[in-house]
């Protein structure tokens, strides 16, 4: 059977590789690395269909180095014994050639699996090159962690998506012989969702969907040969973030049974729990916050417990906690306080510090004034004195607006009660 597209046209050599300048560029630091033939363990995380499966090869290629490849879907320790045995065998220690072994979804790996790699990593019997699509900090262990460099991904650009279709046209040897005139290519970005896999999958599918041998690319065309072919739960694709953008707004908007149901489509496609967990959690404080801040404790805790048990147990406590967030009063007060403060600073810049709020750790500082007048609220009525903490340029600026519900409703009355007239509380 013949390869996919996207197989048949992967990039051999640094040059050919699309995107990451900032890596594989001339000044691109694994560029450097590669030139020198010294390449550390690394971790690519980026966004699906980016090319992190590619960039490990070429750099096996470049460096003439043994290359293994595991997933970490269907591998468990016995399979990263087996390849590190291997490793061992057809590297030396501590030389330029020791073996890579690259790890698809490395952020699937459980705790044991990770520790089962660290040895390796330390003494050298292989150079580890794990790929995510999650946040490393969160996902893969501190111990391992620390023996990598971790390298960011930028998604594609339009202008990468477009390289990447002329060059298939171009390079690959069946759809060379076709006349293919891309008149739009706006629907392929879209569906590709800025993966470059599968907008080499769904070209190949539009072009395999013609007789003839001329073939005029439009975004109707296209979309209509899509829809035919759409498949239930991408995790990796546009539908992964639409289904979660539904989950997500159907708890914003207090509807415990749409954010079920697109839970459940999540969780029926195979989606990673705690992906959900911590989506849910990142909800807690901006859609919820102080309008119920016992919601952001229970997505922690969610958060914490999936990671501990796992599927297909935590389906339950998935439930139980999006059921929870969307019941609960909303605010997203918070949220857009930090967001008011974040625009004030970049437009007003480094403010100096009231002399009153400064510390003083030094005779000259004390001299100076710094720290005078400040006033130790625990000494006043209340625990409250009323005394300026913006900066002059600034002063009595509001960057909080408590949100309509009881419990803001109560912060405001307390902020009211203190400021009085200050902050038009």
């Amino acid at each position: 059977m013949e390869a996919p597209l996207a197989e048949r046209i992967r990039p051999q050599k640094l040059e050919d590789y699309v995107s990451q300048s900032h890596l594989v560029g001339p000044n691109g630091s694994l560029t450097q690395q590669i030139s020198r033939g010294i390449i550390p363990s690394l971790i690519f995380w980026g966004p699906p269909g980016t090319g992190k499966t590619t960039l490990a090869q070429i750099i096996s290629q470049e460096s003439k180095r043994p290359f293994y490849i595991l997933s970490a879907i269907n591998s468990g320790v016995k399979d990263i014994r087996d390849v590190i045995e291997k490793a061992k065998q057809s590297g030396g220690l501590f030389t330029a050639k020791n073996p890579i072994l690259f790890i698809d979804e490395i952020h699937r790996f459980s705790k044991s699996q990770q520790d089962s790699l660290l040895a390796a990593v330390e003494k050298g019997w292989i150079t580890l090159i794990g790929a995510t699509t999650e946040n490393p900090s969160f996902e893969v262990i501190p111990a391992l962690l620390s023996r990598c460099q971790v390298y960011v991904l930028n998604a594609f650009t339009k202008a990468d998506l477009e390289t990447l279709l002329h060059r298939a046209m171009k390079t690959d040897s069946y759809l060379a012989t076709k006349n293919i005139i891309l008149k739009e290519t706006e629907a392929l970005l879209r569906l590709s969702g800025g993966d470059g896999r599968k907008l080499l999958n769904i070209f190949e599918l539009v072009v395999n969907a013609s007789a003839s041998d001329e073939i005029i690319i439009t975004n109707d065309i296209v979309f209509a040969l899509v829809q035919q072919n759409t498949v239930l739960y991408d995790k990796s694709g546009e539908q992964h973030y639409d289904i979660v953008s539904a989950f997500i707004k159907s708890i914003r908007g207090s509807d415990p049974n749409g954010a079920v149901y697109w839970l459940a489509r999540m969780i029926e496609g195979g989606e990673d729990v705690k992906f959900i967990a911590r989506r849910m959690l990142i909800l807690s404080s901006e859609d919820i916050g102080n309008a119920n801040p016992t919601a952001f404790i229970m997505a922690n805790n969610t958060f914490q417990a999936v990671a501990t048990i796992g599927y297909p147990e935590s389906r339950i406590i998935l439930s139980q906690c999006a059921i929870y967030l969307a019941t609960s009063p909303k605010s997203n007060a918070s949220y857009l306080a930090i967001g008011n403060a974040q625009q004030l600073v970049k437009q007003t810049g480094d403010l100096p510090v009231p002399i009153h709020l400064r510390n003083a750790p030094t005779k000259l500082m004390k001299e100076l004034g710094y720290g005078d007048d400040y006033k130790y609220s625990h000494d006043y009525a209340n625990n409250f004195a009323e005394q300026e903490f913006l900066p002059e340029a600034i002063k009595e600026t509001v960057l909080y607006n408590p949100g309509s519900n009881s419990r803001e409703n109560s912060n405001r009355e307390f902020l009211k009660n203190r400021w009085k007239d200050k902050y038009g509380y």
